[in-house]
């Protein structure tokens, strides 16, 4: 693959959670609190702590004082975060062509209509 290194920081880091993290900041219109970071990437907020130190400490990912409460931190993508971030969303595209390249555009517009139907039916909580 042509974004090695990317690659070689997304190994750095890895994970489907730690990934999944660095996706939802760089969509984030804003730095999340980790209890907020951790509902968006689905897991508990321990995770979500270890998540972000691990981030930090691979200079992925700062904190920053929250401007409503000094007591608490947001955490943001770095610089090096934010093409990190991109790198994976390019992999992600690239593989996404290569995987589709077999399909019909009349399957193309019929796997989209079903995710999209999939998407719509999936459940926001689990149930009880």
């Amino acid at each position: 693959m042509h974004a090695e290194p990317h690659g070689a920081a997304t190994g750095r880091i890895g994970g489907p959670a730690r990934l999944r993290m660095l996706d939802a900041l760089a969509a984030a219109s804003h730095p999340l609190g980790v209890s907020e970071l951790a509902d968006v990437i689905g897991v508990d907020q321990p995770r979500a702590s270890r998540l972000v130190q691990q981030g930090v400490a691979h200079g992925l990912l700062k904190r920053e004082v929250d401007p409503d409460d000094a007591r608490r931190t947001r955490v943001a993508l770095t610089d090096d975060g934010r093409a990190v971030a991109r790198g994976i969303r390019g992999e992600r595209r690239e593989l996404l062509t290569q995987a589709l390249a077999d399909f019909t555009p009349t399957e193309q517009a019929e796997l989209a209509r079903l995710l999209t139907k999939l998407a719509d039916a999936w459940p926001t909580r689990p149930r009880d």
